[in-house]
């Protein structure tokens, strides 16, 4: 990195909580956030954000009447990006670019007024504005009336890993000297988990453990849907209110045999590790937050990836995909933050039903890592 790049703040609204404490309390519990829901008349694997987190989305949806026609994914970001901005002392009028992303974007909105649509054959007033992909860095720009370039996108669920390459590329052209980056999700309805059911993916028994991610002994695949938004605020230089420093960055894409497959050994992980890592020495890595979203062939095509660039001197590796489930377009920054409370705790968080990796005495270099439909994987290392 030409200039060091601090994470100035994080905020995040996930199963896990909302405040570093709250979060860091379930990471360190063994016990998993996701459980059996209904919907349409089918007990499905999800976990969702507390009661208590959604009655405060929906303060936030009264502090203005525009925001009523606004959907979860919208209102999630919303509520991160005022906290996180309040945190790193950024004001109304500051020019700052923002970068926030979703892999589905308004999901429970446009299937509304698409049954709407397919009942009466019209739609509301505002359907095309509140389901764009564009409306989540929008709406934030103009609830925080920043000054700065808006930009918004979907790669699947690498999508907020890719906000953070991209604000980073801005700070080093000097095109900016703050950015607001992140990714929101709000998946949790009968059509979604349709869909990764009928992939095959989906978990379907309820247990201890729904998704066994990281468990190569599994037999099926497990993934479970989750919902949720974090946002991080990135500065360019160093500086006393660093909550951590990005140190690489890396992405690269599959040339993809199969719509929703990566390669055997996971190519583009490979090559984005070692982007990530070039000015770094491998062995100064303490651990890895995996994608692994517990499929069979996700966790291990990583996994192998992993030992092809670390060799047999493997960093801890981890994920939280056994304890919030997947989080599509939010999934990388929510990795990125079990990394920095790692980081800060210097305690390594074990996955319950794997044999404990806990031996390291430090944890002050994270690689994170995400990637999604059609392969595009992306790598981040961040150090204190």
């Amino acid at each position: 990195m030409k200039t060091k790049i601090a994470i100035t703040s994080f905020a995040s609204l996930s199963p896990l909580g909302t405040t570093p404490e709250e979060v860091w309390q379930n990471y360190t519990s063994k016990e998993s956030l996701i459980a059996s829901k209904e919907f349409n008349g089918q007990s499905q694997l999800v976990a969702t954000i507390p009661a208590g987190l959604k009655e405060l989305v929906l303060d936030l949806k009264k502090t203005d009447n525009k925001y009523k026609s606004l959907d979860n994914s919208v209102l999630y970001a919303l509520w991160v990006s005022r906290q996180a901005v309040q945190q790193a002392g950024w004001k109304a009028g500051d020019d700052f670019g923002i970068n926030i992303g979703s892999s589905r974007g308004a999901t429970e909105l446009f299937e509304k007024y698409h049954q709407e649509f397919l009942e009466t054959g019209t739609t509301a007033t505002l359907s095309s504005p509140t389901t764009t992909l564009g409306n989540i860095s929008s709406w934030i720009a103009h609830d925080l009336k920043s000054a700065g370039p808006e930009i918004s996108h979907s790669i699947t669920c690498s999508t907020a890993l890719h906000a953070i390459l991209n604000a980073v590329a801005w700070l080093q052209a000097g095109m900016a000297t703050k950015f607001l980056v992140g990714g929101s999700e709000a998946p949790l309805t009968a059509f979604t988990i349709a869909q990764m059911h009928a992939l095959k993916i989906y978990a379907k028994e309820p247990q201890e453990y729904p998704c066994r991610a990281f468990d190569f002994n599994k037999k099926y695949n497990s993934m479970v849907l989750g919902e949720g938004a974090a946002v991080a605020c990135l500065e360019l230089g160093a500086t006393d209110k660093a909550l951590a420093y990005i140190e690489g960055i890396g992405y690269a894409t599959d040339d993809l045999q199969h719509n929703i497959s990566i390669s055997d050994e996971a190519e583009c992980f490979q090559k984005s590790m070692r982007m990530a890592l070039q000015d770094i020495d491998p062995s100064e890595i303490d651990a890895i937050v995996m994608h692994a979203p517990g499929t069979l062939k996700g966790d291990t095509s990583e996994y192998k990836a992993i030992q092809r660039v670390f060799g047999e001197q493997l960093p801890l590796l981890t994920t939280n995909k056994w304890k919030i489930g997947h989080t599509f377009g939010a999934s990388g920054i929510l990795n990125l933050e079990m990394a920095i409370l790692m980081m800060q705790h210097n305690q390594f968080i074990n996955i319950p039903y794997i044999a404990s990796q806990n031996n390291k005495t430090k944890i002050k270099k994270v690689l994170i890592n995400a990637v999604g439909f059609g392969g595009n994987a992306v790598s981040i290392v961040v150090g204190l």
